[in-house]
């Protein structure tokens, strides 16, 4: 552990004769700084679409439980007294706070948009809404389905489990993908900083064998590669970080009528992830060069 944490200080306080091991510029440097940046901005995008399906699906559950929606269809005589007589139903059932019937110009508003604001609700053949608020107990479903049989032929109640459940694992697998992505990111990362690593030890593989000769370790020779790849990956990923930041702010803001597309962005404690993405494509590079130095230079002797 004091060994880990000794290598970890010596990427930041450096050692400016180790550091002329590691060309400064080249195609490497380029290609650790693009990858990481990169997949930073990418990695933006994915916890943005994790994090709004979190919320998207606490919404969800939010405004379906406790709420129930009876229907009542029966000709036109017939509607209003069935609409009273489930009324009463509901009001002598356990678990039940609250239940009424919606206004002509509620059902027109819910119907909006698909037929658009004047449609003549009063003179269609349209069901009776009952809107139901639960207790935080909840009520017998089954035990008030054959109540409302028996006494309101024309009732049937969807108490939304066919619609809550869906939504809510989609919204949940989606943002299970959203953090697979985010492994796939780093994985991905972690493979193209190897072989720029690789590279790099190949490409001055006549310097490493001068720095042998005069007595340099290969511990030392590695933690140079090391201490300047990490650094590399570090400064491209907090690139990439804030230019995928920006892209998400530029987003639409969210809006009921947009979903949740229009609503992507960090909120509370998830602006804590933005700081974390350069940690961990340094730690990811970190990890990467080290192995690759190790490997490559006990393969030069």
């Amino acid at each position: 552990m004091k060994t880990f944490l000794a290598d970890i200080m010596a990427i930041f306080v450096g050692d400016a004769q180790a550091d002329r091991i590691v060309p400064p510029t080249g195609f490497t440097a380029r290609l650790t700084l693009f990858a990481s940046g990169a997949m930073a901005f990418l990695a933006v995008f994915a916890l943005a679409l994790s994090l709004a399906s979190g919320r998207l699906a606490q919404r969800w559950g939010q405004e379906l439980a406790q709420s129930s929606t009876l229907r009542i269809s029966a000709p036109v005589e017939q509607l209003a007294a069935q609409t009273a007589a489930a009324l009463k139903v509901l009001e002598t059932t356990p678990g039940v706070a609250e239940a009424r019937a919606l206004t002509a110009e509620e059902q027109r508003a819910l119907l909006a948009p698909w037929f658009g604001p004047d449609l003549p609700v009063e003179n269609l053949p349209i069901p009776q809404l009952i809107s139901i608020e639960e207790t935080s107990g909840g009520y017998d479903a089954a035990g008030l389905r054959l109540r409302l049989q028996a006494e309101v032929p024309g009732a049937i109640l969807d108490d939304h489990t066919r619609w809550r459940k869906p939504l809510q694992q989609a919204a949940s697998r989606l943002r299970l993908l959203g953090f697979v992505s985010i492994i796939l990111i780093a994985a991905v990362t972690g493979t193209i900083i190897t072989l720029a690593a690789n590279a790099a030890l190949a490409a001055n593989a006549r310097l490493i064998a001068v720095l042998r000769l005069v007595g340099a370790q290969d511990s030392y020779i590695a933690k140079a590669f090391v201490r300047r790849f990490t650094l590399r990956a570090l400064s491209g990923a907090a690139v990439g970080t804030v230019v995928g930041l920006i892209a998400v702010l530029i987003l639409p803001s969210a809006q009921d009528q947009g979903g949740f597309l229009t609503g992507l962005g960090f909120q509370g404690a998830s602006w804590l992830w933005l700081v974390l993405l350069p940690i961990l494509a340094a730690v990811v590079a970190f990890l990467a060069t080290g192995a690759a130095a190790r490997r490559t230079l006990s393969e030069l002797r």
